[in-house]
């Protein structure tokens, strides 16, 4: 089977690279091979067109390739609530969740995310606002949020909205520094629940398979949450030195929200988003799309 995730030097899938690294497929009877296709939206066409057999990528983006979730089965949350970040350059000496200082700036998002970043800025009334790709990400195998650090520290963008991943390595170097994180309650209240990372499947799959696969992602998480420092092991294969000693400590502040439940709030919550942004979900039934709920 092919797992693809958006984004590989990231915290925000991680559950899903560790149920590969840790063998927790393996022990479910399912043989998965991990793979990166940037950005989410081409991931998640991917997935529609039977090229792969799960996703794990932003829950409102399997809506850019299945209208109204016809086909798609959302199995499990690899964590809760809208977890990208926005950066701005550190010499900008902006006050934290003061949004205003936006307006006029360049601010680097990926096809996907940057929905989420956009409906925020409209909810704040915050306007003049460039929102657009970051220089050098649509290179093959490029994971965009250390890419989004570097763009910024060439001066090439004002800031971005990325992974937990990004953030650090822009503050660890000094040329970032955090403006808002909406997961730890920043920024407008219902920011929050506009979507979050979720693991995603086809119709094609069958229930046995598809409970195998959401039971891999939860093994996946309490290994984690028992020893973060598992991180650090799966990080020195597949990072840069830099980002592979840093994956613990993000997965450490990221285990509040391993939480593999979609409840029908944040389902509806996720569908309200989808519509405000123009994207097609029309009035979808939970227990057809999430599937989690019929297990």
């Amino acid at each position: 089977m092919r797992l693809a995730i958006p984004d590989l030097i990231s915290n925000s899938y991680f559950p899903a690279i560790a149920a590969v690294e840790l063998g927790c497929f393996h022990d479910q009877g399912l043989d998965v091979d991990l793979e990166l296709l940037f950005p989410v939206t081409r991931t998640m066409q991917a997935l529609r067109d039977g090229q792969l057999d799960l996703v794990a990528g932003a829950a409102h983006a399997t809506l850019s390739a299945f209208p109204e979730w016809r086909g798609a089965r959302v199995l499990a949350a690899v964590a809760q609530r809208m977890y990208w970040l926005l950066v701005l350059r550190a010499d900008l000496s902006a006050e934290r969740g003061n949004l205003s200082v936006l307006r006029g700036l360049r601010i680097g998002a990926a096809p996907g995310p940057d929905a989420g970043l956009i409906r925020l800025l409209a909810e704040v009334g915050v306007d003049g606002v460039q929102v657009g790709p970051i220089p050098g990400t649509d290179a093959p195998g490029v994971s965009f949020g250390v890419t989004a650090a570097r763009a910024l520290e060439a001066g090439q963008l004002d800031g971005f909205w990325a992974n937990g991943m990004g953030a650090e390595v822009a503050v660890r170097r000094g040329v970032g520094t955090v403006l808002l994180d909406v997961r730890r309650g920043e920024g407008p209240p219902a920011a929050w629940s506009y979507t979050f990372p979720a693991l995603v499947a086809t119709e094609r799959l069958d229930s046995p398979t598809m409970a195998a696969a959401a039971r891999a992602l939860v093994q996946a998480q309490e290994l984690l949450r028992d020893d973060p420092e598992r991180a650090t092991a799966i990080g020195e294969r597949l990072f840069p030195p830099m980002e592979a000693g840093l994956i613990a400590d993000l997965i450490r502040r990221d285990l509040p929200y391993y939480d593999p439940s979609i409840s029908r709030d944040t389902f509806a919550a996720l569908n309200q988003f989808a519509r405000e942004v123009g994207l097609p979900a029309g009035d979808p039934v939970y227990d057809e799309v999430v599937w989690h709920a019929q297990s």
